[in-house]
Formats: structure tokens, sequence, C-alpha cells
């Protein structure tokens, strides 16, 4: 943990079981290892709005560990959500919703925001990150190659930026391309550099 000594008497948790938040937290050589609780609620209220919807989840899941937390311990909880003009989209529960979500973010721009909260026994650090992708035209017959293909039903929004999806449909993004994998890792380590 040579770049982030601050850090020293922590031992960082990442409660997450994403292979994607696991490989990106990886890429910053930081030591830690993976915890997770089954059947937190990640519901939300409906008032809440775009940033807010993944920072409440992020929370919700940080205080799922507290009561279990050891002094010495740096809780990591983060989540992701789709944000188009007309809501939120999470993760789709079957292939006609992933169908419908991935038709809807055909040739338009949406916003991928990831909500991250940084949680010790003494404090909690809470922020969230935006990005802008534009997606190209994707004809039927492309949708349903990835979903046969990919069945990309654990991703918020149908979709994920690092594979076939991504390479063929994303026009452009402006933002964080880590954010939009899920997990915006530039600006948790500088939240972590800090703390």
């Amino acid at each position: 943990m040579a770049m982030l000594t601050n850090l020293h008497k922590y031992k960082i948790i990442l409660a997450s079981n994403s292979p994607r938040r696991k490989e990106l937290l990886a890429g910053l050589d930081v030591p830690f290892e993976v915890r997770t609780i089954s059947g937190i609620d990640e519901s939300y209220p409906a008032t809440l709005r775009s940033t807010e919807i993944p920072l409440h989840i992020a929370k919700a899941k940080a205080e799922a560990y507290r009561a279990t937390m050891a002094a010495d311990e740096l809780l990591i909880t983060a989540d992701t959500i789709v944000w188009t003009f007309n809501g939120v989209l999470g993760k789709p529960k079957d292939r006609e919703a992933a169908f419908a979500m991935l038709r809807a973010l055909s040739d338009h721009v949406h916003q991928v925001i990831t909500g991250v909260v940084i949680t010790t026994k003494e404090r909690q650090v809470a922020f969230s990150v935006v990005s802008e992708v534009c997606f190209a035209a994707l004809s039927d017959e492309e949708i349903n190659y990835y979903l046969d293909r990919y069945r990309p039903y654990d991703k918020a929004g149908g979709y994920g930026i690092q594979e076939w999806i991504g390479y063929v449909g994303v026009q452009s993004i402006h933002g964080s391309f880590y954010n939009v994998m899920g997990l915006p890792v530039q600006r948790l380590y500088q939240e972590l550099k800090r703390f």
C-alpha cells in the first residue's frame, strides 16, 4: 500500500460480489478482502432522483455491515444505476426486460451514476460520480446477439461496457469509463488519499 500510506492502520473491505468492482479496486494496488452479506434491502423512496438513488443504496449497504465491523476496518460499498429521460434502469429481471432496456438506450445518451460510501467505525464519506454514455442505434439483431451471448442480467441498464455491446454500441463517453464499469476508481483513490 505504498501510495496510500495514510490507510496503513485499516484493513480494507470491499462489500461487493461484482467481479468488475473487485478487478477495478485491485487496479489501485490496495490490499483488500471481499465480504458480502446477502439479502440487503436495495429499495429506495420513489421521491429520490438520479444521483440520490445509488448513494441511498450504497449507504444502506454500509449500514448493513456497520454492526459487525471491527475498529480497524475500512468498508467500501457502491451501487450503480443507469439514468435515462424515463428514469432509472436497474438490473433487468429477464431477457424481455434487458431487451427493452437496450432498445431504450439505442441511439440515445444516458447517464451512469455510481454512489460510493467509505465507512469506518468513526466516520463515513459518500460521493457519486456521473458519466454520460452515447449509444449508437442498435438493431434488434445486434441486441439479440448480445443477450444470447452475454446474458447481462446482473448489470445496471442491461449491459456491460467492457463487453461486445460496448465495442460496437458506445459512440462516446463523457466522464469516467471505469465508473460505467461500476466503480469510479480515480475518484475513489482521491477520496482514500484524503481519508
